[in-house]
């Protein structure tokens, strides 16, 4: 195999040649990391490239697999991770530059798990300040490979643009409010963002304490299920993981949906806001998913129609509170946008927060109710395709800061419930539209499982970007 076809293959492609020694952990990451230096700086996909320290890890991974010391499916594969994440001796940023300096002196936890997994850390990726907004960029915002003029999605936009270019193999990310599911669907990925509690968050910089979860974002079911299980288990240091076994979520996938009841949610796709591109190619998904025995109905969530404007209160609220010091000491380090919202967070009153966690629950009983008669429910990732990138845009007025009122994400993440967006089609313009399917909270698999159906039935995973 040319060395250069090496970074199309999928990760479940990589890990049969690696296993079988067709190909070599060495190889593998020095064509992803020529692939970087070639392209990269059409996408600004990386923060900052570790190439002496991958190719060491790449070379360990060889020299364990030749003893036979085989760890399973992510051993050699190269990996881009958000830079949210501590990395030991590697830079992390979060993406401001009030931490333009700062090395951790310890691994997160999944980086940790990533490690033990064998696979290969090429770098960190690009995201919005803090992981707050979408569009905040202090580094240049990351370039969608789909059109380089349109944005990826944020917060985990370096790590949409990676893995859709072929600058990894997978890569990870980070979600609150959507910010694995939003880059997945405006680059044509697949996101999952598992159930709360799933992946340790320990070395993870914090925003939404009940809502923080990371996860994969990867070019198809099957590799996000890899990177799942690599990341995923109980962690001390995170009180808030589960205890329990972690399953093999590659294994487990199923594609025989037969008698699912699927229930796509009315309030997230009306005509009113949704683009008629985006609903058609919905609607269309859903009428697959149908043919492979799939019982597909309509379910009315009346508080998922105000998901963006209950989520924004934590959103702003939180992260205030967690950033006080730096809020009261280095405001003016922060971008415009992000000065407003901790500025709004700090002064919020606390009778309000209370209510909107009152809202919340309310919120997430009737997401719960409607999962008690469906399996999984469908709504579209976003209502629109990729947006025009526009610098920062500054905020004047109340109008000007509605919060993301396209991204239909938010139900999954007030509701602590796993969900998947994967590509389902294209809009008028050849952007990728996504599908979001969400779960019970613990029925990781079953979403899986419906994504992968879908997958299998369909094509529009094997398309390439054209700036790829």
């Amino acid at each position: 195999m040319e060395q250069r076809d090496i970074p199309f293959l999928t990760v479940a492609e990589l890990s049969r040649l690696i296993e079988s020694r067709e190909v070599s952990p060495v190889e593998v990451t020095q064509a992803y990391l020529d692939r970087i230096d070639d392209l990269d700086f059409k996408f600004n996909a990386y923060l900052a490239v570790s190439r002496r320290e991958a190719l060491e890890a790449a070379r360990e991974a060889e020299a364990a697999i030749a003893r036979g010391d085989y760890r399973g499916p992510m051993h050699g594969i190269p990996v881009a991770v958000k830079d949210q994440f501590w990395t030991r001796g590697v830079r992390t940023t979060g993406g401001t530059r009030i931490l333009a300096d700062f090395v951790p002196e310890e691994d997160a936890t999944i980086i940790t798990n990533l490690k033990q997994a064998g696979a290969v850390l090429l770098g960190k990726t690009n995201m919005t300040e803090f992981a707050m907004g979408a569009g905040f960029e202090r580094f240049s915002p990351p370039r969608n490979p789909w059109n380089l003029d349109r944005r990826t999605g944020g917060s985990s936009g370096g790590s949409g643009a990676a893995t859709a270019a072929f600058l990894c193999a997978t890569s990870l990310g980070e979600d609150t409010g959507g910010s694995i599911r939003f880059p997945a669907t405006w680059c044509g990925l697949v996101g999952h963002r598992p159930t709360w509690g799933l992946v340790s968050r320990y070395g993870v910089m914090t925003g939404v304490w009940s809502m923080d979860t990371a996860g994969p974002i990867s070019r198809t079911v099957e590799d996000a299920a890899i990177t799942l299980t690599a990341i995923a288990g109980h962690d001390e240091r995170d009180p808030y993981t589960w205890d329990r076994p972690v399953p093999d979520f590659r294994t487990g996938l199923n594609a025989d949906i037969s008698g699912l009841r699927i229930g796509l949610i009315t309030e997230q796709i009306d005509e009113e806001s949704t683009a008629a591109d985006t609903r058609d190619a919905v609607l269309r998904a859903l009428g697959v998913l149908g043919e492979l025995g799939a019982v597909v109905e309509e379910v009315s969530i009346p508080l998922t129609a105000h998901g963006a404007v209950l989520s924004q209160i934590p959103l702003v609220v939180e992260p205030a509170l967690n950033m006080k010091e730096w809020v009261r000491d280095r405001l003016q380090d922060y971008g415009h946008n992000n000065r407003i919202g901790l500025l709004t967070g700090s002064i919020f009153p606390a009778q309000a927060y209370y209510k909107a966690q009152k809202l919340r629950t309310m919120f997430r009983n009737q997401v719960h109710e409607a999962l008690e008669r469906y399996d999984v429910l469908v709504t579209p990732t976003a209502s629109v395709a990729a947006q025009p990138i526009v610098e920062d845009p500054i905020r004047t007025s109340k109008e000007d800061a509605a919060p993301l009122s396209y991204l239909q994400t938010r139900t999954f993440n007030m509701a602590s419930a796993p969900a998947v967006s994967l590509n389902c089609g294209f809009s008028d313009e050849g952007l990728p539209i996504g599908l979001q399917i969400g779960g019970r909270p613990g029925a990781d698999q079953t979403v899986l499982n419906v994504a992968y159906a879908y997958e299998q039935a369909t094509d529009w995973h094997n398309r390439r970007p054209p700036s790829a």
